[in-house]
């Protein structure tokens, strides 16, 4: 007898009888025969590099499981770290409710359609509107980058218009997802930054305002922390010149910072990750637009958007899409924007959070992250050779200056770590003119004591 092929427990389909079943199904004479539009100098002429298989779930569970127990995590470490996805309260109820199977395991919509579902998207809107002090914001699309990207390609076919000017302290990755969206229909230029603020250069920006430029995009509060105190001062050049004003919030500074709308700004965009979903590996993340309630604007979204209507049934209430046509479900080719799988499921967990905590708990919890950066930046600032890079007010995050100090911000996280510390992002890459800096966050689950343990550590590392 030959020997047995092997059959891999984890590639389904592997089993050679089942392989040649499908092979006659489709009129194919091997497997190799499926390739052959693939051009033979791009094809791996040899094995994968992979381990052995291990053949057991029981083997396989404990191999993930020796994996898994080389993270740390925040629940284990105090975290300094921020940069859009931060370490934030959840309460109970939120996972409660996003773990009930009919949340947790539909999909974007179809083939089915379910009205508690789209309800409850409605409510989200509705709250998110409030804050932001809109009339329409859309089902959370993947993240901020991708909300930003969209506003900005919004402004694009609203204004007719190709460019689109860009403050240089947004964060590089969301840059570089706009930039992306962009190529090769708009182009990107970047408005420069006063130096001792991080404030938006006004003089910059009149300079580079065209008859080409479709929006101007800022962030309030910005990546770097602080509070862009000139969001009237930027629409109005913007409104000027023909442009929109975009911006990118953080919703829990909305409990004490002017809604975008208050300010002049036509499209808002930012993150829910911070409205009752964890960080989960990197961010249970879920972008948001919000606009006026004009054609002009709706028209654009290419995302879905659930409106409330009246049914055939007198006094009766039904939920359900606004101008469906206008996406790519309806028709791909004619969408404004091909839109996938949504971040719905962190939208309910925001719907949730925000029906929680209501308007005088965001107010509070704003004035508490406020209370807790200011505390931090006082006691941080006390230490030999550390300064606070900007100084316009932070919201939850401020850029820290080792460069003081002798010592590099990896060498400072790195001694942190030992401490049981996650320090601040290191912006020596991402920012060259902050090379040496840090840029630290904290937020409601920070400490005071928390705060005056790195502040002792600190000064231990840096002698």
């Amino acid at each position: 007898m030959g020997k047995k092929p092997f059959i891999h427990p984890y590639i389904p389909n592997s089993v050679p009888e089942v392989q040649k079943k499908m092979l006659e199904e489709i009129g194919a004479k091997d497997i190799e025969e499926l390739y052959e539009d693939i051009p033979p100098e791009l094809r791996l002429k040899r094995d994968l590099n992979l381990p052995e298989p291990l053949l057991s779930e029981l083997e396989l569970k404990r191999h993930v499981e020796e994996i898994l127990n080389k993270n740390i995590s925040c629940g284990e470490r105090v975290s300094f770290l921020g940069g859009g996805c931060g370490r934030h309260y959840v309460p109970a109820i939120c996972d409660e409710i996003t773990h009930r199977s009919e949340f947790l395991t539909a999909y974007a919509g179809e083939p089915y359609e379910d009205a508690g579902r789209f309800q409850v998207l409605f409510e989200y809107e509705s709250l998110m509107a409030e804050i932001l002090d809109f009339d329409v914001v859309n089902v959370p699309t993947f993240d901020w980058g991708q909300a930003a990207s969209t506003s900005v390609r919004m402004a694009g076919r609203i204004t007719g218009r190709k460019k689109v000017l860009v403050a240089d302290t947004v964060s590089p990755d969301r840059l570089a997802i706009i930039k992306n969206y962009c190529h090769p229909v708009m182009s990107v230029a970047l408005v420069g930054h006063q130096a001792d603020t991080g404030l938006l250069d006004m003089g910059d920006l009149k300079a580079k305002l065209s008859p080409e430029t479709a929006a101007v995009y800022f962030e309030n509060p910005s990546y770097l922390g602080f509070i862009e105190t000139q969001g009237e001062a930027i629409s109005a050049v913007a409104r000027a010149g023909g442009a929109l004003s975009l911006a990118g919030v953080d919703p829990l500074s909305l409990g004490v910072l002017k809604p975008p709308s208050q300010y002049g700004v036509d499209i808002a965009c930012g993150d829910i990750q911070g409205l009752g979903n964890h960080m989960y590996f990197g961010g249970t993340l879920g972008g948001f637009i919000a606009t006026r309630d004009e054609e002009r604007f709706v028209m654009e979204y290419p995302s879905r958007l659930f409106g409330i209507a009246g049914t055939s049934v007198e006094g009766e209430w039904g939920f359900g899409d606004v101008a469906y046509s206008r996406t790519s479900f309806d028709g791909r080719e004619k969408g404004k924007e091909f839109v996938g799988t949504a971040a719905a499921l962190h939208g309910i967990a925001a719907a949730v959070y925000l029906s929680l905590m209501g308007p005088q708990g965001l107010r509070d919890l704003g004035r508490h992250i406020l209370q807790k950066a200011r505390y931090a930046a006082l006691k941080l600032s006390g230490l030999n050779g550390v300064k606070i890079r900007f100084r316009s007010v932070p919201f939850k995050e401020f850029v820290v200056d080792f460069s003081g100090t002798g010592k590099r911000v990896a060498e400072i996280n790195e001694r942190l770590l030992e401490a049981g510390l996650f320090g601040g992002i290191d912006l020596t890459k991402e920012f060259p003119e902050l090379r040496g800096c840090a840029l630290y966050s904290f937020t409601e689950m920070t400490a005071k004591s928390d705060v005056d343990k790195l502040t002792e550590t600190l000064r231990s590392i840096l002698g």
